[in-house]
């Protein structure tokens, strides 16, 4: 397997920066897609029920596509699944932009179906270019670059509907799909091996998931946290900041809190290395209770950003080293498979927890609705962490990042 050599940083490698320029634009691609259409709604060129109709299109291809791009992944290069995912979402976006809403619906499934394969595709391929004892910091990077985007692409975007309008926006998001097609570098060659079925495939990559129990238990606990927290941040967040404060400062203030801190969460993962680094990696995770327990109380605002803050923190302090121990961990021949399984859970459970709590505020209450989340929040983590392997996140004890 050709790897970065070992002393060498690998934010000095070409291929590396390749392939970290391609997974950035993938992802802000991604996140830019129901903001801009937001944009289209504010201009009533989309109305609201359209929108909700074109998001879930975009959603449903996501998760069909995840698992079979995992396995398609596995099988073939995974540099070409890469390139063959970003043609896919780069043809469908004129059709999202200028499309009626039939057709929009139809490219939105196509386009959530390029954002989708290419996600564990990414996950196995850097593993192929990035030395083994830089994963983690390669890991950081690339979640560095995601929050930086995350950060100011609203303002330039809306800085930009005051020029052009909303279905170019969404068109000049072809050049990041482009990106991710033409720019990754070429990973290891895989070795041949006999294909079975598509759902054979993954069931396979499911049985090898299940020789890692701190998989099985971080992505159960990941999944629980992602359904309840980050839908706690979606959802009471705005009612908070609207009904208790009177102002959407709060709002503004705790996203942007949310982001900040997780850029200082990737600052510092990429260069600490835990002793016990599942252990760290869960309380971090824990740390998302935070959001809802700080808005469970009538505090100070300045409480709740703080509060955001180390919810960013702690989400990057997981993600990086979780992400690192599947590329060190899992067998490489089903490692895409494996990703897309987590993938599958985190993403898939997110939309139910946003099904679920209007209904479960409306009949309960909200701080009744808010201390359930939090203790989920704070619960999950701690049980997970209770797994032998999750000390270390292996099998095998202990082994570096």
């Amino acid at each position: 397997m050709t790897t970065l050599p070992a002393k060498r940083s690998v934010l000095r490698d070409t291929r590396f920066l390749r392939l970290w320029l391609a997974a950035t634009a993938s992802t802000v691609a991604t996140w830019a897609l129901p903001f801009i259409l937001g944009l289209a709604v504010l201009e009533r060129t989309l109305t609201a029920s359209g929108l909700g109709v074109v998001l879930a299109a975009r959603i449903a291809g996501f998760l069909v596509a995840v698992p079979i791009g995992g396995v398609l992944a596995d099988r073939y290069s995974r540099r070409a699944i890469v390139f063959w995912a970003g043609v896919l979402s780069l043809v469908s976006t004129p059709l999202v932009a200028f499309g009626g809403l039939p057709v929009m619906v139809i490219a939105s499934v196509l386009l959530g179906a390029g954002q989708g394969a290419c996600r564990p595709a990414f996950q196995a391929l850097t593993a192929e270019v990035v030395d083994g004892s830089q994963r983690q910091q390669a890991n950081a990077a690339m979640t560095f670059a995601v929050r930086v985007s995350t950060l100011v692409a609203p303002g330039v975007t809306a800085l930009l509907a005051n020029v052009v309008s909303t279905s170019a926006i969404l068109l000049g998001t072809c050049a990041l799909w482009l990106i991710v097609a033409l720019v990754p570098p070429r990973g290891a060659s895989q070795t041949p091996r006999e294909r079975g079925k598509l759902h054979q495939e993954f069931l396979d990559g499911l049985r090898e998931a299940r020789r890692h129990p701190w998989f099985l238990a971080g992505l159960g606990a990941l999944a629980l946290t992602a359904a309840v927290g980050q839908t706690a941040i979606a959802v009471a967040l705005p009612l908070v900041s609207r009904d208790r404060y009177g102002t959407e400062f709060v709002l503004a203030a705790g996203t942007t809190a949310y982001s900040v801190g997780a850029l200082a969460g990737a600052l510092i993962i990429a260069r600490w290395r835990p002793r016990n680094q599942g252990w760290a990696a869960f309380g971090g995770l824990a740390l998302f209770g935070f959001a809802p327990l700080s808005m469970l109380f009538p505090v100070h605002p300045v409480v709740i950003v703080a509060a955001f803050v180390a919810v960013g923190i702690g989400i990057e302090l997981f993600n990086v080293p979780w992400f690192t121990a599947m590329q060190r961990e899992v067998e490489p021949d089903k490692l895409a498979r494996v990703s897309s399984l987590d993938f599958l859970i985190s993403y898939g459970l997110a939309p139910v927890g946003l099904a679920l709590i209007v209904p479960a505020i409306d009949g309960y209450g909200l701080s009744a609705v808010l201390a359930v989340c939090a203790a989920m929040c704070f619960l999950a983590p701690a049980a997970a962490a209770l797994v032998p392997s999750s000390r270390h996140l292996s099998v095998k004890t202990p082994r570096s990042a």
